[in-house]
């Protein structure tokens, strides 16, 4: 089960600047950025129904060339739920409780459905008389165009395009100019890796789109044809090296056995060729040829035995053990 929550948190926590100046321009304008302190997870209870609550990012600010303080609360949101506003509403009364401080509430809705507008405000009315009107702002990645975040050079839009609206039809285009994106940035290996894994996550693609993708990608210019390949290597090499160290039994989706089973099998079995290789040398073309016409299921088992051999023979025996 893939954790949406841990996901966001992690990639909205690392790049919350970039987010910032992406949705929330207005607030990039008065918002001290070397103030940002992120605060200690909020838990909250509901008294009524018995449930407890985590506030996602609580972000503490400084308004640029003043000394007041506020707090940004942004919270992100996987599915539609009823009577989320009222959550909010209580999130924000308990936040500027503790901290007397300003609050700005955000939610990002990253569902793929429902495609209506969520609601943006909480009130408690009367006849004749508006009690309460508790407003904030709402990113609902649904009802966005990724075509009008493509050209932004922004590490948050090249993830976060893998959940807005498109057509079927575009889901290899997207996930390729998302990682073209990506590649232009500049970002470090494990920023890299962070956002390529999101984008792999929330845009993988079957054996069709593998291979629409392929064929696209063989269509742009070899320079940005080189970024994107060497964002999709590592992340592949970094995925299995790790499924490997764990026993291919976690990794995000990066390990070697979700390589191999979602269409990128020559990826995968090129890998674990310089893995060996790495380990023990240069094979023999006789190893390499015995490794390359193993089945699918033959290489999982390869990837799990690999780290309790100690030498070259513990490889050349295992594979005089398989079935031909």
């Amino acid at each position: 089960m893939i954790n949406h929550d841990r996901l966001f948190k992690e990639l909205l926590s690392t790049f919350f600047p970039e987010f910032v100046a992406l949705f929330l321009p207005d607030v990039a304008t008065y918002l001290d950025l070397n103030s940002l302190t992120f605060l200690n997870q909020e838990i909250f209870t509901d008294v009524t129904f018995g449930e407890r609550y985590e506030a996602d990012l609580v972000v503490q600010a400084r308004f640029r060339d003043q000394e007041s303080l506020f707090i940004i609360h942004l919270e992100h949101q996987s599915y539609s739920e009823a009577n989320f506003n009222q959550r909010m509403f209580r999130y924000f009364a308990r936040l500027h409780e503790k901290y007397g401080l300003p609050i700005y509430p955000v939610v990002l809705f990253s569902f793929d459905a429902p495609y209506r507008p969520e609601t943006t405000s909480y009130r408690i009315e009367f006849p004749g008389w508006q009690v309460l009107e508790f407003n904030y702002r709402v990113i609902q990645l649904n009802r966005l165009n990724w075509q009008d975040f493509a050209q932004q050079p922004n590490p948050i839009a090249s993830a976060l395009m893998s959940k807005m609206r498109m057509q079927t039809q575009e889901r290899p285009t997207v996930k390729l100019i998302s990682l073209q994106l990506l590649a232009s940035l500049g970002l470090n290996p494990a920023q890299c890796q962070l956002i390529s894994g999101f984008i792999d996550i929330y845009l993988k693609l079957n054996t069709e789109e593998q291979e629409a993708f392929d064929q696209e990608l063989a269509r742009i210019e070899p320079v940005q044809q080189e970024g994107v390949m060497q964002i999709v290597t590592s992340w592949m090499e970094t995925g299995i090296e790790q499924g490997l160290q764990q026993g291919l039994q976690q990794g995000l989706q990066q390990g070697l056995q979700q390589g191999l089973q979602q269409g990128l099998q020559r990826e995968a079995l090129s890998i674990v060729l310089r893995l060996l290789n790495r380990r023990y040398g240069s094979l023999t073309p006789e190893l390499s040829q015995e490794i390359q016409q193993l089945s699918v299921e033959q290489l999982e088992q390869l990837g799990e035995e690999l780290l309790d051999f100690t030498t070259i023979d513990h490889l050349i025996s295992w594979l005089q053990n398989q079935p031909s």
